[in-house]
């Protein structure tokens, strides 16, 4: 009997709280990291974006894949966009439409010098994170589900084009640079997309799933919400 209890505790705990406790640990790392206010763009990167002068298609290529997978902001709303998608044909409308609005502001943020504080929209982003954990919460719609992907696709972008224009790119080679940045992005985007849709596969093979997949979007919540107050608590001190 003592045996049968400590099972069945041991096995609430795996499909309650070990998915939750993964995400606030993965969200600690990436906090404690140096590219955590940089947008996903590591220093040393950083000092080659800001010196390269002419057409660098493979490294920025790889670069813009580079921040995909390592950006962490991304990867929690685009686990939260794809959670209860199954179908190839939703999942293909919906990670379109954010690759769409994520691309739109990239490229015109940087060519056309447009400018937003990127405390500012790093907050929004945050704020797009916890919308997308309260939609598979309670079934929340403010907005229609598509048009909020696109729309903070839109910010997405942003955040990342304010940081590229903060480390002052060379006008020689700009545009072909950004493009191969940008497919870079989405090529990042694909390769982050098959390790999570295979984790959320083998996830919703397990049991409880209802009762984790609760647990780990209220850890997404908390996890935007953080990021909202370190990135909105950073725009008000500066």
């Amino acid at each position: 009997m003592t045996r049968l209890v400590c099972a069945r505790a041991l096995s609430a705990f795996s499909s309650t709280l070990l998915p939750a406790l993964i995400l606030a640990g993965l969200l600690a790392c990436l906090l404690s990291s140096p590219v955590a206010f940089a947008h996903g763009v590591a220093q040393q990167d950083q000092g080659f974006i800001a010196n390269a002068f002419g057409v660098h298609i493979w490294p920025f290529m790889y670069l813009g894949a580079k921040h995909m997978v390592t950006g962490y902001d991304h990867l929690l709303y685009l686990v939260g966009v794809i959670f209860f998608l199954s179908k190839f044909r939703d999942i293909a409308i919906f990670v379109s439409l954010f690759a769409l609005g994520h691309s739109i502001t990239l490229l015109v943020g940087v060519l056309s010098g447009l400018h937003v504080k990127l405390y500012l929209i790093d907050a929004i982003i945050g704020i797009s994170i916890c919308y997308k954990a309260l939609e598979n919460l309670s079934e929340f719609r403010f907005l229609n589900p598509k048009i909020a992907v696109f729309g903070f696709g839109l910010a997405h972008g942003f955040g990342l084009s304010s940081k590229l224009q903060d480390l002052a790119l060379s006008a020689n080679g700009l545009i072909p640079n950004m493009l191969a940045f940008n497919l870079g992005v989405e090529i990042g985007q694909l390769l982050a997309l098959v390790i999570l849709l295979s984790s959320l596969s083998w996830l919703r093979k397990q049991p409880h799933y209802r009762a984790v997949s609760n647990t780990v979007n209220i850890g997404l919540f908390g996890a935007g919400l953080v990021l909202f107050g370190m990135h909105i608590t950073g725009y008000l001190l500066r």
